[in-house]
């Protein structure tokens, strides 16, 4: 038998057509592989290799160099739950993700359903609706600023003729995170209106159109109908909302730097501040990672819980 008919491998014969398939084979299961690669090498540097540093530079104490200078184990982790400020930043943070995802979700979902009504110059409203999106956090802050300012910001211009003057919207403790928490909701909202308006151009208008003649109102349409059918889009965005709303930090460190009396001061700010301004990287980076933890916790209770009420048609 000539040599190019067979091949001896582990004690069996192979002939050319099986070779050849084992080839197509081999190269099948490869070839997916090949085409991650690059993207792969791209999150080991970029996410991978610093999520893994962040964990090893949380166990040291830095010098204001940021350089490693004596290894404390847990040390980190276990003064910041000892630290009020600390323990404060959570609280500011959850109170912030209650005070934003809810208001900016439900006002989208309002637009929404009036722009996806066939109405004469309806595109005029998706249009402004959606405006928010194309401004930056920094210039929306700006613009913020000026409105919310106590002197001559419009909002206490308006307010003054129900006879409310100076409220101090940046300067009070007691109204800095309604201040942040309104300019993030603005600012929030044209996205939320883009994803809910395309989620309803697909729900079929039969659907409607069959439970109003069966005498369903408009509220009971929306409850029966848009919701359930909208839901997919709607937990999607709840997911993405709470995760930048524990993340928020341009509007913050623009408008109130923390203030007024630590009343903004959430955790992304208070790790910029550990580690930028106290330069205590170890802490900051113990920070980060408690702040991942957080996030991972709440987006896996969101899919346990809230995944099974997800309408998939």
């Amino acid at each position: 038998m000539e040599k190019s008919e067979i091949i001896i491998k582990h004690g069996k014969t192979l002939d050319d057509s099986q070779i050849k398939g084992n080839v197509i084979r081999f190269k099948n299961n490869i070839e997916p592989y090949l085409y991650l690669f690059p993207s792969t090498i791209i999150f080991a540097v970029f996410v991978f290799y610093p999520f893994l540093k962040t964990i090893y530079i949380s166990l040291f104490l830095t010098d204001p160099q940021g350089y490693l200078s004596q290894f404390v184990g847990l040390k980190n982790y276990i003064d910041m739950f000892k630290s009020t400020d600390y323990l404060n930043s959570i609280y500011l943070t959850l109170k912030f993700v209650v005070m934003t995802v809810p208001f900016e979700m439900i006002i989208a979902f309002i637009l929404s359903v009036f722009a996806n009504a066939k109405l004469k110059g309806i595109g005029v409203f998706r249009t402004l609706f959606a405006l928010p999106i194309a401004i930056s956090s920094a210039s929306a802050a700006v613009i913020w600023m000026l409105l919310f300012n106590p002197s001559i910001g419009f909002i206490n211009y308006i307010l003054s003729f129900f006879g409310i003057h100076g409220i101090g919207w940046l300067t009070d403790a007691n109204y800095g995170m309604v201040s942040v928490s309104i300019v993030n909701v603005w600012l929030n909202i044209g996205i939320n209106f883009i994803f809910m308006l395309g989620g309803l151009q697909g729900i079929s208008r039969e659907l409607y159109e069959s439970a109003e003649i069966d005498g369903a109102n408009i509220f009971v349409r929306q409850i029966k109908i848009t919701i359930p059918m909208l839901s997919p889009t709607l937990f999607f965005l709840l997911v993405i909302n709470i995760i930048n709303a524990f993340q928020e930090f341009g509007v913050i460190n623009i408008m109130t730097q923390g203030g007024p009396v630590n009343s903004t001061n959430v955790m992304v700010y208070s790790i910029y501040r550990d580690a930028f301004f106290n330069f205590r990287f170890g802490n900051a980076a113990a920070e980060s990672i408690i702040l991942f933890i957080l996030l991972l916790i709440f987006t896996l209770l969101q899919f346990i819980s809230g995944e099974k009420k997800v309408f998939y048609k």
